[in-house]
């Protein structure tokens, strides 16, 4: 049988104003951290992501060193190149598997964009990457 990751009940709530978004990884979006990360002790993070107003994405092929990602769209569209699939355009309730090591970029997203990221580690390496 697998190790199962020590675990404690989560629940995270929206704050009314936004004010549970921080500027994140990625400086064209804000994050919500949702709790996973404490709550999985280190072997998620998840986060709602949105656009930020008057901000554009920074295409910059890059990759990320994990065990899982995925995304699952909440509102709008955002158009990504991946070096095994080309660019794609994802909107609302498309979801999207990252392999471990792909390479890719944001191309550009709408100003109401927002998706759901779950990520295995919590704690993944994100590296530049050169045009495939």
């Amino acid at each position: 049988m697998p190790s199962i990751t020590p675990q404690r009940t989560c629940v995270s709530h929206a704050a009314a104003d936004g004010s549970d978004f921080k500027v994140g990884l990625r400086p064209y979006f804000a994050y919500r951290d949702l709790g996973f990360k404490e709550a999985t002790s280190g072997a998620y993070v998840a986060h709602v992501i949105r656009a930020l107003p008057g901000k554009k994405a920074e295409p910059e092929w890059h990759t990320h060193e994990t065990s899982f990602q995925m995304i699952f769209v909440l509102r709008g569209w955002i158009d990504f190149e991946f070096e095994d699939i080309g660019i794609t355009r994802l909107t609302a309730g498309s979801s999207c598997v990252f392999p471990s090591g792909v390479r890719h970029q944001v191309l550009a997203n709408s100003s109401d964009f927002e998706q759901l990221e779950i990520v295995s580690p919590a704690d993944f390496e994100t590296h530049a990457a050169d045009k495939p």
